[in-house]
């Protein structure tokens, strides 16, 4: 699995093989990471060096990591999240309906948007469900819901509109 790493303005990307092995910006390094308080303190060795790490956050990928005594502010998104944010970021036009498609064949979860209701650039939409991950379609733009074409546990197919907005 592929991630891209951001920490103030340096971006990273890390590539973590079916074996464990770690790859950062092309560079293999040695990795054990284990939990030693749950979603806190965690143990690291990095190329044979001992760390104590201590983490908090997770929501929306962001993450408060403190390393050798500096805190870090670090966003972390994988491969799947950046190409589903690649898929919905294309030209929006800012009038007229437009459809929010499945960017993956999937399952809906859920449906937070309602017809007729005003949504804000970035409002959730529609949550689907594509290889046992969430993924949260949110609105391209400002404007109102004008249909769901879709109801929690349909099944639906890459490019089938879920959504339109108006």
């Amino acid at each position: 699995m592929k991630y891209v790493t951001r920490v103030a303005d340096q971006s990273f990307e890390i590539e973590i093989d079916e074996r464990g092995t770690v790859v950062v910006d092309g560079q293999p390094h040695a990795v054990d990471l284990q939990e030693i308080v749950p979603d806190r303190l965690y143990s690291l060795l990095l190329d044979n060096v001992s760390n104590e790490s201590f983490a908090e956050g997770g929501q929306a990928g962001h993450f408060r990591v403190l390393l050798r005594g500096q805190l870090y502010h670090v966003q972390v998104e994988d491969e799947r999240a950046i190409r589903l944010s690649r898929a919905l970021t294309g030209f929006t036009p800012d009038s007229g309906e437009i459809p929010v498609r499945a960017p993956m064949p999937g399952l809906i979860v859920s449906i937070p948007a309602q017809a007729r209701q005003p949504v804000r650039q970035g409002d959730l939409l529609v949550i689907l469900e594509s290889m046992k991950m969430d993924n949260e379609l949110r609105a391209p733009r400002d404007g109102e819901v004008a249909r769901v074409h879709v109801a929690e546990g349909d099944s639906v197919e890459t490019g089938q509109a879920l959504v339109t907005l108006s």
